[in-house]
C-alpha cells in the first residue's frame, strides 16, 4: 500500500478561483556560474499531479534545476516561486541518511502527531480504569473519540504497515532496517534516505537518478507508488523504461534553454526526431542563405578589383552539404581490425556462498564470441559477487572458470577504480598496449569520443577535475576501445547521461566479442542481452533466453 500522506502540515492552498494553481513556478530564469551560463529564460510550472522528466547530457544543469525549485540557489535573473504551505521533497543518489537512529527507528520519527496521539490514547486509558465520576468518565470518552477521528485521518492506525511496506519493497530485511544508519554502506544509506522521503509523501517530489541503487523489483514498486501519488513530480533519471512508465512530460535542457515534449520517454523519441528534421531543413535553407551571402561578397570583393568583369561574375555554385557518417559506420570501422577467437570462457559447477548461506551453487555455462549475457537478480542476491568471481577478484567456494587461451577481458569496475586522477582523458582512453586507437584511425577514434561527448579541449583535462558522471564516460571509453575479447560491466548506466548509453549501446550491439553485464536498466537490457543468468535465490541461478520484455 502507498504511504499516507504526511499530517504535518496544512497542504498548499489551490482554491484560487476555478483555476489550478501551481505549486511551484519558474519565470524567465536564468543562471550563471563563473561567468558562463548555465540556464537561459527557462519557464516552469510544476502543478499537483503533474509527472515530469527532466533530462539532458551530463553537466547542462539539471541538479542545478533540482537546486533552484529547492531554494537551495538564487537565479542570476527571474524569479521562482512556491505556493505557500508547499512541501519539497528531494532525493538524490548522494543524499545518504545518517545518524546513530536505524532505519525503522527513523521512519517512524516522522510520524510525531501519530505518537503523540497514541501517548495521549494511553493516559486515557489508564485514566478509565480508574473510578470518576459520570462527568470525569464522559469528559475522557469523548476526548477519546476525537483521538480515534484524528487517528483515522492521519493514518495512525497503518503507519507501521506503510513503513514495512516501504522498507520491503526496497530490499530491507530484518537485520538491515535495525543496523545503525551509520553502519550501512553507502548504498543502503541511499535506499535509507528515500524509503524516509517517500513516508513522508511532499506536495511535491524531486527525485535526482533514484533506481540507480535498485533492483528490478524495487525499480517496479517504485513506478506503482508513484502511481499513486498525488502530488507533483520532477524525475532527473537516465533510466528509459522508467521514464516511460512514471512521466506523461519530457523537459531536456538543451543549448542552455527548457524544450519541452508531451508524453513518456518513447513519445520525446519521436517528438525530437521530428524536430531534428524540421531543424536541419530549416538549417539547410540559411546555409544556402549563408552560402549565397558568402558567394555574393566574394564576388563583390572581385568586382572591385576588376570592374570590367564585373557584369560576367555569377555566384558561386552552392555545393550540397554531406550527410555526416552514420554512428554505425564510425564503430564498425573501429573494430574491424579486432579478431576474437569463438571459445571465450568455461564456467563449471561453481559455488561461492556469504556467512554460510549459497549465492550461487553448481553454476555452469560458456560464453563465446557475440554472446550478449545479462545477470539479473535482486540486491544482494550475488551478482556483482559472480562478477567478482569470474574477474578473479575474488574466489568461488568451488568449480571452475576457465579462460580460453588469449582470451582478454576488462572489467568496467576495476578500470573506474584505478583510474590515474594525474593522468589526461586522452591518454587514458589509449592506455592499454592492444587499444584500438593504436589499429584505427585517429579521425575514427575522435569521431568516436566526441559521440562520447569529449571534445579536443576534455581530452586535455585531467580525470581528478572531472565529474562522477565524466570518470563512467572515461572508464566506459577505456573498456570499449581496450581491444579485450569480453567486456564485463557491472551497473554501467548508474552515472551516464542517455546520449553516452545510446552510444554503448550501439559500440556493444557492434562489439565483435562477448559482454557479461549486471543491470538495473530494463530498456538497456532488453536492447542489449541474448542471454540471462537470473538469480532466484538459495543459490539457484537459471539460464534463459532474453524475450526483450523485462
Amino acid at each position: 500500500m502507498p504511504p499516507t500522506p504526511s499530517p504535518a502540515h496544512p497542504g498548499p492552498d489551490l482554491t484560487v478561483g476555478l483555476l489550478p494553481v501551481s505549486l511551484i513556478r519558474l519565470n524567465d530564469v536564468s543562471i550563471d556560474f563563473d561567468g558562463r551560463p548555465v540556464l537561459k529564460e527557462a519557464y516552469l510550472k510544476l502543478k499537483p499531479g503533474d509527472r515530469v522528466g527532466l533530462i539532458g547530457k551530463n553537466g547542462t544543469g539539471k541538479s542545478t534545476l533540482l537546486e533552484l525549485v529547492l531554494g537551495r540557489r538564487e537565479p542570476s535573473n527571474g524569479t521562482v516561486d512556491h505556493t505557500p504551505g508547499t512541501t519539497v521533497g528531494y532525493f538524490s543518489q548522494f543524499s545518504e541518511l545518517d545518524g546513530e537512529r536505524s532505519v525503522a527507528q527513523a521512519l517512524s520519527a516522522h510520524f510525531t502527531e501519530v505518537h503523540e496521539t497514541q501517548a495521549r490514547l494511553d493516559e486515557i486509558g489508564a485514566e478509565l480504569s480508574e473510578p470518576m465520576d459520570e462527568s470525569a468518565m464522559t469528559r475522557l470518552l469523548t476526548e477519546q473519540g476525537a483521538l480515534f477521528e484524528r487517528m483515522d485521518a492521519i493514518g495512525g492506525w497503518t503507519y507501521e504497515t506503510t513503513i514495512d511496506t516501504v522498507l520491503t519493497r526496497l530490499g530491507f530485511d530484518e537485520e538491515r532496517r535495525h543496523l545503525p544508519v551509520d553502519r550501512l554502506s553507502g548504498g543502503w544509506r541511499n535506499r535509507a534516505a528515500l524509503a524516509l522521503l517517500l513516508v513522508q509523501a511532499p506536495d511535491v517530489l524531486l527525485l535526482d537518478e533514484p533506481t540507480n541503487f535498485l533492483d528490478l523489483d524495487g525499480v517496479r514498486w517504485i513506478e506503482s507508488w508513484l502511481a499513486g501519488f498525488a502530488g507533483a513530480l520532477l524525475v532527473v533519471s537516465h533510466d528509459r523504461q522508467f521514464l516511460d512508465g512514471v512521466v506523461d512530460r519530457i523537459i531536456e535542457i538543451e543549448n542552455y534553454r527548457l524544450q519541452e515534449y508531451e508524453g513518456n520517454y518513447s513519445a520525446y523519441v519521436h517528438a525530437k526526431q521530428s524536430r531534428l528534421k524540421m531543424l536541419e531543413k530549416q538549417f539547410a535553407h540559411e546555409e544556402e542563405l549563408l552560402a549565397y551571402e558568402q558567394a555574393a561578397a566574394t564576388a563583390r570583393r572581385e568586382a572591385a578589383r576588376n570592374p570590367s568583369n564585373a557584369v560576367a561574375r555569377r555566384l558561386a555554385e552552392i555545393k550540397k552539404r554531406q550527410a555526416p557518417r552514420p554512428i554505425d559506420q564510425i564503430i564498425t570501422g573501429i573494430y574491424e581490425g579486432l579478431k576474437v577467437s569463438t571459445d571465450l570462457l568455461t564456467v563449471t559447477g561453481l559455488t561461492k556462498g556469504f556467512n554460510g548461506s549459497p549465492l550461487f551453487e553448481g553454476l555452469s555455462f560458456d560464453l563465446q564470441r557475440g554472446d550478449r549475457v545479462a545477470v539479473l537478480g535482486s540486491n544482494g542476491s550475488g551478482k556483482s559477487t559472480l562478477l567478482d568471481v569470474l574477474t578473479g577478484e575474488a574466489e568461488a567456494d568451488a568449480g571452475t572458470v576457465r579462460w580460453a587461451k588469449g582470451a582478454r577481458f576488462i572489467s568496467y569496475n576495476r578500470v573506474v577504480a584505478e583510474l590515474d586522477l594525474t593522468d589526461t582523458v586522452g591518454h587514458a582512453v589509449n592506455a592499454y598496449p592492444d587499444s584500438l586507437a593504436f589499429t584505427a584511425t585517429k579521425k575514427s577514434v575522435n569521431r568516436f569520443l566526441a559521440m562520447l561527448q569529449f571534445s579536443g579541449a576534455d581530452l586535455q583535462q585531467k580525470i581528478g577535475t572531472l565529474s562522477g558522471g565524466q570518470r563512467a564516460r572515461v572508464a566506459i571509453a577505456q573498456c570499449l576501445l581496450s581491444g579485450a575479447a569480453v567486456i564485463v560491466l557491472d551497473e554501467p548506466t548508474n552515472h551516464l547521461d542517455i546520449t553516452s548509453t545510446q552510444v554503448m549501446e550501439r559500440a556493444l550491439t557492434h562489439f565483435p566479442g562477448a559482454v557479461v553485464v549486471v543491470s538495473h536498466d530494463r530498456f538497456f537490457v532488453d536492447k542489449l542481452a541474448d542471454r540471462l543468468l537470473v538469480f532466484e535465490g538459495d543459490g539457484r541461478v537459471t539460464e534463459t533466453p532474453a524475450t526483450g520484455a523485462l
